[in-house]
C-alpha cells in the first residue's frame, strides 16, 4: 500500500509535464523508472526481487517514453535468464516465420485415410485385447494394406479412447457362453464353472501353426484316455513324421509310446524342465488362455469341446500369426482382400472377436 501511495504521488506531480511538449518528457519518464526501480529493490535484499504484474506494467508502459539506446542502461533489474529466454523466443519466432509453409497447408507425409481411421478403431473397440501389432496385421490380412504397428499406435493415440469400464466380456457375452511336418502336442488343465478339472490336449502343426484339433478329458487321465484322446485329436488328419512332446510324466507310458509305433510316429522330446524348447505350443496354450479361457465359462466337457471346435476355426482360418507375417495358418496374406469401403463385421467364438469381411 505504502508503494501505491508514492507511485500515485509521483505520477501526479508529473503529470502535467508530461502532458506538454518537450524533449523533459523522456527524462521525467527515466526517473520515474529509476524510482520505481530503487522501490522494488528496496523490498528484499535478495539479488533478483521478484516482479509483481504491477510492475511489470507500469515498467513497460515507462519504457515506451525512452529511447532504446536509453534502456539498457536503466534496466538494472534483469536478470540475464531473462534477456536470454527473451532471446530465443525471438529466435524460434523467427524461424517459425521464415520457414512455416504458406497457406496453411501441412506439409509431411499423408496419414491413413479416414476409411484406415476408422477400421482401426473399430478393430480396437470390439477387440480390446488386441495390441497394435496384432490390429496392424489383422487390418493388413483383411484390407491388404501395408499398415505397421506405428502408424496404428498413432491413430489410437490420437483418436481412439478406451473405456474405463471395459475390463473383459459383456454380460450378454458371458450369458451366452454360458448357454449352451512336425507336429507338436501338450495337455494343460482348466477349470470348469463348477471347479472342476478337464484336461485338454492340443495337436498342433509346427510349420503352418495351425491347430490340428483338441481332446478334453474330466478327471484324471492315464494311458488308454491320453492314446484315445490323440486318436480323437488327430482323426482324419493323418500323421505326421515326427510329433514333439515335453517330458511329461503322462508321456512316459507304455501304451502311448506303443501307440506311436503303430502309427509310424517319430517322438521327439524337448529339453528337461525348459519350456523355451517347446515354444510354439506353449505359445498356443497361452493364447487359448488368455483370449478364450479366460474370457468365458463352460459347464461340461461337451460344452468345452465346442468352444475349443469354435476358437479353431477362428484360430485357422481368421486370426493373423506373428510368425507367419501376418499370414493366417491357412491362407496368406490377400488372399481375401476385402473393400475397405463396403465391409462387415463377423463375430468369431460368440462375440469374443470381431474382424472385417465382405459385405
Amino acid at each position: 500500500m505504502k508503494d501505491a501511495i508514492y507511485l500515485l504521488f509521483h505520477l501526479l506531480s508529473t503529470l502535467a509535464k508530461l502532458l506538454r511538449p518537450g524533449g523533459s518528457r523522456t527524462v521525467i519518464a527515466e526517473n520515474l523508472l529509476l524510482k520505481q526501480q530503487l522501490i522494488i529493490h528496496s523490498r528484499s535484499r535478495q539479488r533478483a526481487p521478484n516482479l509483481t504484474t504491477r510492475d511489470r506494467a507500469l515498467l513497460g508502459f515507462l519504457s515506451l517514453f525512452l529511447n532504446p539506446r536509453r534502456i539498457a542502461r536503466t534496466a538494472v533489474l534483469i536478470r540475464p535468464s531473462t534477456l536470454l529466454s527473451f532471446h530465443n523466443a525471438l529466435k524460434k519466432r523467427k524461424y517459425r516465420l521464415l520457414y512455416s509453409p504458406r497457406g496453411g497447408k501441412k506439409l509431411g507425409p499423408k496419414g491413413p485415410s479416414r476409411e484406415v481411421i476408422t477400421a482401426i478403431i473399430e478393430m480396437k473397440r470390439r477387440n480390446p485385447r488386441y495390441g497394435c501389432p496384432r490390429i496392424a496385421q489383422q487390418i493388413n490380412l483383411a484390407f491388404g494394406l501395408a499398415l505397421d504397428k506405428d502408424t496404428v499406435r498413432r491413430v489410437l493415440a490420437v483418436h481412439y479412447k478406451p473405456d474405463p469400464g471395459n475390463r473383459g466380456p459383456s454380460w450378454l457375452t458371458t450369458i451366452g457362453h454360458a448357454k449352451d511336418s512336425l507336429w507338436s502336442v501338450d495337455l494343460f488343465r482348466c477349470e470348469s464353472i463348477l471347479l472342476r478339472s478337464h484336461w485338454v490336449m492340443v495337436v498342433m502343426d509346427q510349420y503352418t501353426r495351425r491347430i490340428i484339433g483338441f481332446a478334453v478329458h474330466a478327471g484324471n487321465v492315464d494311458g488308454p484316455t491320453l492314446c484315445s484322446m490323440f486318436n480323437g485329436a488327430t482323426s482324419c488328419q493323418g500323421w505326421p513324421k515326427h510329433l514333439s512332446s515335453d517330458n511329461d510324466p503322462l508321456f512316459q507310458y507304455h501304451r502311448w509310446k506303443a501307440n506311436l509305433r503303430v502309427l509310424e510316429v517319430e517322438e521327439i522330446k524337448s529339453l528337461p524342465h525348459v519350456p523355451m524348447s517347446h515354444p510354439f505350443v506353449e505359445r498356443l496354450i497361452g493364447s487359448i488362455r488368455r483370449e478364450l479361457l479366460d474370457q468365458t465359462l463352460f459347464w461340461t466337457a461337451t460344452d468345452l469341446e465346442n468352444k475349443l471346435c469354435e476358437y479353431q476355426c477362428y484360430f485357422n482360418e481368421s486370426r493373423a500369426h506373428s510368425g507367419r507375417g501376418g499370414d493366417t495358418p491357412l491362407e496368406a496374406a490377400g488372399s481375401k482382400v476385402v473393400d475397405i469401403n463396403q465391409y462387415r463385421w463377423k463375430k468369431h467364438c460368440r462375440g469374443l472377436f470381431q474382424l472385417p469381411m465382405v459385405a
